[in-house]
């Protein structure tokens, strides 16, 4: 069935219809990966987005049940240059196409990926409209420009309710912004005892729960849409050991006093490299934001700089050792991506072991 993708500025790109057959409405983007679909897919940051995958060919080895970063995938449509619909793999248990149907997306493919790509890079991105419709394109020009973007998709993402995944080691309480499943792996597998609360959990609410540490997730859209948290945040900063990851780092950020920005077209894909600056060494990370907090507004924060994109110079850590706090803007649990940067998690662990050590030693003076 014929598909067409309608971009803000008029740009009509048209090609064939996958996945659940249906209009969607998203902010279109790229993500620079030769592999891990799946994951992207199932990434809740991607909320409101429609994914354009850079790399030509995608289904070719299919869906499995391991590779999923959530419950179910929140992404608004898919695009490809060619989509497979007969892959092959040891692990495959269903096709891209079965995936999407199931959960209500969209895909269209055939489309000029690399066009498309240089397009968003040019211009930055803007919204995008999916559609099998037969209809003017001026017609679905105004349907497009009058649909604003979400502002609401941590609360779509997040967990509804407190649980647990009962460990031996440090209490972390994982606060869930869109919280990939990777980031609970890295925690379980160095036996930490999880507790993830929601988006809007109050300071109060996390001082019950008697953390050892807190770890503030990925998610998806502008951290200045979820103010709930960084008043939480700014509450709570120098009482625990804080680790942020992605949106959790911008709304560190912004809870020390620091500001944001919205990038031109973002950092997704798997080969972004970071210099950490204290070594100089690079690193080769998982990327998936829009945002970035801006440079001039960390002066008199308290806030370090501690890793800087070296494709834009943009910030991607920061560390303020008074209060036991840090954070990166890539994923460090990567899925998918290079695994170059987990040992971030065991210097949560050592930062919460200090802790409870100083702590001990306060109490037996």
């Amino acid at each position: 069935m014929r598909a067409r993708l309608i971009l803000e500025d008029g740009t009509e790109c048209v090609g064939t219809a996958f996945g659940k057959v249906k209009e969607t409405y998203g902010e279109v983007v790229f993500n620079t990966g030769l592999t891990g679909y799946q994951e992207v897919l199932s990434d809740p940051s991607y909320c409101g987005q429609i994914v354009t995958m850079t790399y030509p060919l995608i289904g070719n080895y299919g869906i499995n049940r391991d590779d999923f970063e959530a419950v179910r995938p929140y992404i608004h449509g898919f695009v490809v240059r060619e989509h497979c619909d007969e892959p092959s793999n040891w692990r495959n248990t269903s096709t891209l196409d079965e995936l999407l149907k199931a959960y209500d997306i969209p895909g269209i493919a055939g489309v000029d990926t690399r066009m498309l790509t240089r397009k968003i890079r040019y211009h930055g991105t803007m919204r995008g409209l999916i559609t099998t419709s037969d209809a003017p394109l001026s017609e679905l020009l105004d349907s497009l420009r009058s649909t604003p973007l979400m502002t609401d998709q941590v609360a779509r993402v997040s967990t509804k309710s407190v649980f647990s995944c009962p460990g031996t080691g440090h209490r972390v309480v994982l606060v869930d912004f869109g919280a990939k499943h990777g980031i609970l792996r890295e925690l379980t597998k160095r036996q930490c005892d999880v507790v993830v609360v929601p988006y809007n959990v109050t300071a109060e609410e996390i001082r019950r729960l008697q953390p050892d540490g807190i770890l503030l997730s990925n998610g998806p859209g502008d951290p200045k849409d979820v103010p709930q948290a960084i008043r939480m945040i700014s509450e709570i900063l120098g009482e625990y050991p804080i680790f942020g990851i992605c949106l959790g780092h911008q709304l560190f950020a912004l809870a020390s006093g620091a500001d944001t920005m919205k990038m031109k077209f973002g950092h997704r894909g798997g080969n972004h490299p970071v210099k950490e600056v204290a070594t100089g060494r690079t690193y080769i990370t998982s990327q998936n934001h829009s945002y970035a907090v801006k440079e001039e507004s960390i002066a008199g924060t308290g806030l370090t700089i501690t890793h800087t994109a070296l494709n834009d110079g943009t910030v991607e850590g920061l560390s303020c050792p008074e209060k036991r706090a840090f954070s990166v803007q890539y994923h460090p649990e990567a899925a998918p991506g290079p695994y170059d940067s987990g040992y971030l998690f065991d210097r949560f662990i050592e930062m919460m072991e200090n802790a409870k050590e100083e702590s001990s030693h306060a109490k037996t003076r």
